[in-house]
């Protein structure tokens, strides 16, 4: 059987389909558990979620066979890297592993055996750079074995509830343990808390003034306002955003919402909040809570869109509950 290999794939990596190592799989499938796994017969390990990024000195490869809509064939899909076997993909599996930069062949085969192309003939090579992870997807027809670089994005689209691959051991010995970054921190919890007040309870429809505030209203707001001066944090700043429903022009639910605000910041005011730690705004018709209802001003349509008059005042500074 002669061997020969092809470049059409490096040229491919190259291209607008190569990608950088900010989103990529779970950690290779040769660990000792999923060694142990595999020796009690496991087909497959973790659910695929994104992982850090891949240090200089390596580059990463994510090999997956996406799950089919329709018929599929059967078996696995062999794995190669260089020539040797790196594991056997069923549909909806991955692996990913790590090699040293530089030229490598590449490819998974179906219906490989006994002739094992993915060892001698059919080698598509690459030229894979330092720091960058690869999304590659295996060919379902099976007409050559030649790897589908495919966008991140999409790849992890399909990836979304692939399982890694760990009944098969890897054989290539040019596989590494990868080397990952530190993961980044999680992002800071939100230091505010939202209270929402219906403005059904706080004024009736179309009103926002002082006076029109109901007597259920008035109570609410000297509760909310025991409440934040209740806190041992103390509060840093206020913010008042006043809501308005889809019945009319939208310049008009913005100063209905302005004029919200401004009645809910003077009650918290007389109900003993610092008027200088509040400010006020409004959103107008902007932020529907329920964007399926009419903008007449029907009974029907004024009760479909009481959610979205409504009233928030959010908090800065306070402990989150």
């Amino acid at each position: 059987m002669s061997t020969h290999s092809k470049f059409i794939f490096n040229a491919a990596l190259t291209g607008a389909l190569l990608f950088g190592a900010v989103s990529v799989g779970a950690q290779q499938a040769q660990t000792p558990q999923a060694a142990q796994a595999a020796g009690q017969g496991q087909v497959f390990g973790a659910q695929y979620s994104p992982a850090r990024a891949v240090l200089p000195g390596q580059a990463q490869v994510v090999y997956y066979r996406a799950m089919p809509a329709g018929a599929r064939t059967p078996g696995g899909a062999h794995v190669y890297v260089d020539g040797h076997f790196q594991t056997s993909l069923l549909p909806n599996g991955y692996t990913a592993f790590c090699v040293a930069p530089g030229k490598h062949t590449l490819g998974a085969y179906l219906n490989d055996q006994p002739d094992y192309k993915g060892k001698t003939v059919n080698l598509f090579q690459a030229e894979l750079a330092s720091g960058v992870t690869y999304f590659l997807k295996v060919t379902e027809d099976g007409s050559s074995g030649a790897p589908v670089p495919v966008a991140r994005e999409t790849a992890e689209r399909e990836l979304a509830n692939a399982r890694d691959q760990i009944h098969a051991l890897s054989r290539a010995p040019a596989v590494q343990a990868c080397n990952l970054a530190a993961a980044a921190p999680a992002p800071a919890a939100p230091s505010y808390k939202d209270y929402t007040l219906s403005s059904d309870v706080l004024f009736a429809f179309g009103k926002s003034g002082y006076r029109d505030i109901s007597a259920a209203g008035r109570t609410e707001l000297a509760k909310l306002a025991q409440t934040l001066q209740s806190q041992p944090e103390g509060i840093k700043h206020i913010t008042v955003i006043g809501h308005a429903d889809l019945i009319g022009k939208a310049d008009a639910a913005q100063r209905l919402g302005a004029a919200r605000a401004a009645t809910v910041k003077q009650s918290l005011a007389e109900n003993g909040i610092p008027s200088q730690l509040i400010q006020t705004e409004s959103r107008g018709n902007t932020e529907p809570v329920d964007d399926s209802c009419r903008k007449t001003a029907t009974p029907a349509n004024i009760a479909c869109n009481e959610p979205n008059r409504r009233v928030v005042v959010r908090v800065e500074g306070q402990r989150k509950n």
